[in-house]
């Protein structure tokens, strides 16, 4: 079978998905100024589960996972938010917010190789490799190649990412399967992000004690409240409608764009400054998720074509 493509509403999502977790920087940011990483964490999925459930409840709807599949979402709330949501925002601790972009950029690349031996429809193509590697150096250009000096050191802060990227990707292969289980993508969010909050709320209360520390600022509160329900609910709302639509390796190229959201958020809202380097690595991430798309070398044959033609004439 033919891998899937991306439809223009696929890609408005998609661009739409990346802005949600481009404002998670900056929220992560905010908040890890008072509170501890773990407790950060929990109460965002704590705070994103009520969320999903209320809008489920108004929605005159119901959580709905059926008895087989609860497993699988269980499954999916560690995958796709206790490892990675930990790990990423333990490792930057110890290394730069833009190296562990570019580290999480990686992940759709490791998801087009486990997409290639566990499912049908989505296998290894010249295209999808090479669009991605071109998407990678794109994210390095926009992030700046100063970035990875840090790769000299803290090896196990790097090592977290490539773990927190490498979930990333496996939960995208792996929740395909819940579609085919009869879990709505709405039911699949709340299911996942509720499960995660079972797992992160012990974590938190051991690791980082909370009833030890101050009483967080509003301005925490409301950087936990945008990275509950924009960066969390919503977002994760819209992965599963994409997962759905799109498959795992057209869905992943999320990781691609957060990295030029997170800077153009950071350019509107924090005032910071946008540099040369950074329009010419979005254009060259633009590039190279054309290529994925099929889109650009499409246009190339047909204009080699159209010359080779006039030139025969």
């Amino acid at each position: 079978m033919s891998p899937r493509s991306l439809s223009t509403a696929d890609w408005g999502t998609l661009v739409m998905l990346s802005v949600l977790w481009g404002f998670s920087f900056i929220f992560a940011k905010v908040a890890l100024h008072e509170l501890p990483v773990f407790l950060f964490v929990a109460l965002r999925v704590v705070l994103a589960g009520i969320t999903l459930v209320c809008l489920l409840k108004f929605g005159g709807a119901q959580l709905s996972v059926p008895r087989a599949a609860r497993t699988a979402v269980i499954f999916m709330g560690i995958l796709n938010c206790v490892i990675p949501f930990c790990l990423f925002v333990w490792s930057q601790k110890y290394i730069s917010a833009g190296l562990a972009s570019i580290l999480n950029a990686t992940t759709p690349l490791i998801a087009i190789v486990l997409a290639h031996f566990t499912t049908q429809d989505e296998k290894i193509t010249r295209c999808r490799l090479l669009g991605t590697a071109i998407g990678i150096g794109g994210v390095i250009v926009v992030v700046g190649a100063a970035a990875l000096k840090g790769a000299k050191s803290d090896a196990l802060a790097q090592m977290a990412c490539i773990v927190g990227a490498f979930s990333y990707a496996l939960a995208g292969v792996y929740g395909r399967r819940l579609e085919n289980m009869g879990v709505s993508p709405m039911s699949a969010a709340t299911g996942q992000v509720v499960a995660s909050a079972f797992f992160l709320v012990p974590l938190s209360i051991v690791i980082d004690r909370p009833w030890e520390l101050a009483l967080p600022s509003l301005a925490t509160w409301g950087a936990i409240a945008g990275a509950a329900v924009l960066s969390t609910a919503l977002a994760y709302i819209l992965y599963f409608r994409l997962l759905a639509t799109a498959g795992a390796t057209n869905m992943l190229l999320v990781a691609l764009l957060v990295p030029i959201s997170a800077i153009i958020l950071g350019a509107v809202l924090l005032d910071e400054r946008l540099q040369t380097r950074q329009y010419v690595g979005a254009l060259i991430v633009v590039a190279g998720l054309a290529v994925v798309d099929g889109r650009l070398p499409s246009y190339m044959a047909k204009r080699s074509m159209l010359i080779a033609g006039s030139t025969q004439r």
